[in-house]
């Protein structure tokens, strides 16, 4: 959710390799795409939702109605809708500890799937439980349900892990603290954006005015970042592990 939609296709045009094209939503939404590929969604509807300007992950659900009485009836909120939208009906909400998502009926872009391509790396939430983060979602999403094609969810050491066949969707980190005033340590959602160089894109996004949010952090198989754009929308850089 952007202010400005050319401001924000200016930002992340250059500092993630992204084209844009309009979509049959209208003249306020842009699909990016990245080698061909669809990436992620850019909407010009912050100030007149009067929502804050963040990146969110939008999960696909059969019934939007049946979902927003699911958020309801486990003790979250929903903020906005189920609302029509295009082609479809999509509702924003916030999970019992605050963490913002929202959800999906109607078409899907072929092959825009996390952990595969060019799609966002990862999406990952930071909460106060992992564990009863997981149950939350796989009730609210039918996470680990009996019907093909659902989510296979695991609890590996620390951490909770969702994969769709061999692809890894997310991953749900225990120990956020919801009172603490730095959104990279309050429950949320953070989306991880591929990128080949870590440098050149932090040094494009600092030229653009954006910022680095934390220190570059390294794993036995990549690097990576947090960065905020402009109006303080913030995500994480990742790439690669040197060889």
């Amino acid at each position: 959710m952007a202010r400005d939609l050319a401001s924000a296709q200016r930002f992340y045009g250059p500092v993630l390799g992204w084209e844009f094209r309009r979509t049959r939503f209208g003249d306020g939404f842009s699909i990016a795409f990245r080698d061909g590929a669809p990436v992620a969604g850019i909407g010009a509807l912050a100030e007149s939702l009067a929502l804050p300007v963040a990146w969110t992950p939008y999960f696909a659900v059969d019934d939007a109605d049946d979902t927003a009485a699911r958020v309801r009836e486990r003790g979250a909120t929903m903020a906005v809708g189920p609302l029509s939208f295009g082609t479809g009906r999509a509702g924003l909400a916030a999970d019992p500890d605050g963490a913002v998502f929202g959800f999906w009926q109607g078409e899907v872009i072929p092959d825009w799937t996390v952990g595969r391509g060019t799609a966002p790396a990862w999406l990952e939430l930071r909460t106060r439980d992992a564990f009863a983060a997981a149950i939350f979602y796989g009730e609210v999403l039918d996470w680990a349900g009996e019907r093909p094609g659902c989510c296979m969810v695991s609890y590996e050491h620390d951490h909770v892990v969702l994969r769709h066949g061999r692809n890894t969707v997310a991953r749900i980190n225990g120990g956020a603290v919801d009172t603490d005033p730095d959104p990279q340590v309050r429950p949320r959602w953070h989306v991880h954006f591929q990128v080949p160089d870590l440098e050149a894109a932090v040094a494009d996004a600092i030229r653009l005015g954006g910022r680095t949010a934390s220190p570059v952090r390294t794993s036995p198989t990549g690097r990576w970042v947090a960065v905020g754009d402009p109006d303080g929308a913030l995500f994480t850089l990742v790439s690669p592990a040197s060889s």
